[in-house]
């Protein structure tokens, strides 16, 4: 079965805690930070993290989008966050931050941009819970899904350990997430797929049904 994290990116964040519970037969929920400066746009903070901990059983799925993200794992990981997904682009260390995330005895994720080889990070998936591909410019949710993006799944599925999460963000709807799950990812984020369709559960179920090859 495909993990599906739905992306409160698309939710009304007026009606956040009604949003969220509406996509609680998911298996985990994505919560993207952005702090305007590694990507073009601002989301949310550790004390909204905090706030929706509260609110779900729901393990997080929360992706930094941001410079020195390891100057706030640690903030996150207290916040609530199950998963922390860091871009390879923004840090130096990679190894380094793993470590830090691990440390916290929660999940570590690592990142990449459209424009990033996946020859650049295979070296490191060895150390990784879950490798984040990006089949969108990260900053805005809505954008239409990068094929060209898509086919780095199959070199990484390669080179990863056999219980590496490979998972996929940008542009997800049924077509699309069929093509990412077919090339060996196992995880789908989607965000207005999900919070547009008419029957959420629905929504969900048609992807978590979509199983790697």
């Amino acid at each position: 079965m495909t993990i599906i994290s739905p992306s409160i990116l698309s939710a009304d964040f007026a009606n956040l805690e009604r949003d969220i519970k509406a996509v609680e037969t998911a298996d985990w929920l994505h919560i993207d930070v952005m702090d305007g400066h590694f990507v073009p746009n601002i989301t949310i903070g550790v004390p909204v993290v905090k706030s929706i901990k509260k609110v779900t059983k729901l393990p997080l799925d929360v992706h930094l989008m941001i410079e020195n993200p390891e100057k706030y794992v640690e903030a996150f990981a207290l916040a609530g966050a199950d998963i922390i997904t860091f871009h390879f682009e923004a840090v130096k260390d990679v190894k380094k931050i793993i470590d830090l995330i691990k440390s916290f005895n929660i999940k570590a994720g690592m990142s990449i941009k459209p424009k990033t080889s996946p020859d650049e990070v295979l070296e490191y998936l060895k150390y990784l819970d879950l490798l984040l591909v990006m089949t969108v410019e990260p900053g805005f949710g809505g954008q239409s899904f990068m094929h060209d993006c898509a086919q780095k799944i199959p070199l990484i599925k390669e080179y990863a350990p056999k219980d590496l999460i490979i998972q996929v963000d940008g542009g997800i709807n049924a077509d699309t997430a069929r093509i990412c799950t077919e090339l060996g990812a196992n995880s789908l984020v989607a965000g207005n797929y999900i919070y547009n369709s008419v029957n959420i559960k629905s929504a969900i179920n048609s992807l978590r049904s979509l199983s790697a090859s």
